[in-house]
């Protein structure tokens, strides 16, 4: 069964949301500038949701490790 472009757009923005609470809080730990933290998270995120959305389409068009469909059903 192949992922929808929504079911990947999901993952995305959910995988998203958390690592940029990790980066920011990577951020604040080491600037201790909450404006700096929060840039960083921002443009961190904006950009490796496009990266994720194009690595998970890749990973769709290789047959690696995915089950075979049958060529018949009863």
């Amino acid at each position: 069964m192949a992922e929808t472009y929504k079911r990947s757009i999901a993952k995305a923005l959910s995988w998203r949301l958390l690592a940029t609470l990790v980066t920011g809080a990577v951020a604040y730990f080491i600037t201790g500038r909450f404006r700096y933290a929060a840039t960083i998270g921002l443009v961190d995120s904006l950009l490796k949701i496009g990266v994720y959305i194009l690595h998970e389409r890749l990973w769709n068009r290789i047959s690696f490790g995915k089950a075979r469909e049958p060529e018949y059903q009863i």
